[in-house]
């Protein structure tokens, strides 16, 4: 076989290449498709990110007044259990408890916001320094990176009512000394 040859079937090799993604360029032209702007099916504790960012702003911006004691009543300790499931990816919720990829939540209800002293939480949650009670936990919990801007929590929130109020009724269970109920 000489140089020839070779160089024919190289030819054809990558013509071919050529033609098939010429093909495929011309076929995206002419059957254009859009994209959904909102997804057909939902994932549970998957949340997309929004592409507007004014949207984000503006639900960050909002604060609402909430009825805690109306909040808290919608929940039970049990199904709280269920749905910190999710949580206990990256927390442990245990007396003496170590700290995983996110801290130890026992006692939560009632601290310090970035106290735990073996734990590097993020320049932001230090910064926030408030105390964790039922409504700041309430507002954390629906879209913990809009409330506290900077933090390396990367869940993206609980957004029903009985979920949140259930996993905050379990967290505060989960104390030495639970706070009493409003």
């Amino acid at each position: 076989m000489d140089s020839f040859e070779i160089n024919k079937i190289i030819a054809a090799i990558l013509l071919t290449a050529l033609i098939i993604i010429g093909i495929g360029k011309f076929a995206d032209v002419i059957f254009y498709v859009e994209k959904p702007e909102k997804t057909a099916y939902k994932i549970e504790g998957l949340e997309v990110a929004e592409s507007s960012s004014a949207k984000s702003d503006n639900d960050a911006k909002k604060t609402e007044v909430v009825d805690i004691k109306a909040l808290l009543a919608m929940g039970t300790v049990e199904h709280g259990e269920k749905v910190f499931k999710k949580c206990s990816a990256c927390h442990m919720i245990a007396s003496g408890g170590k700290n995983m990829i996110g801290p130890n939540l026992w006692s939560v209800i009632g601290r310090k916001a970035g106290a735990i002293s073996d734990y590097k939480y993020s320049k932001a949650m230090i910064a926030y320094g408030k105390e964790w009670t039922f409504e700041e936990m309430n507002s954390y919990l629906i879209k913990p990176q809009a409330y506290i801007k900077g933090t390396k929590m990367a869940f993206a929130g609980l957004r029903k009512e009985k979920d949140r109020a259930s996993v905050i009724l379990y967290m505060n269970s989960k104390s030495s000394a639970p706070k009493p109920l409003p």
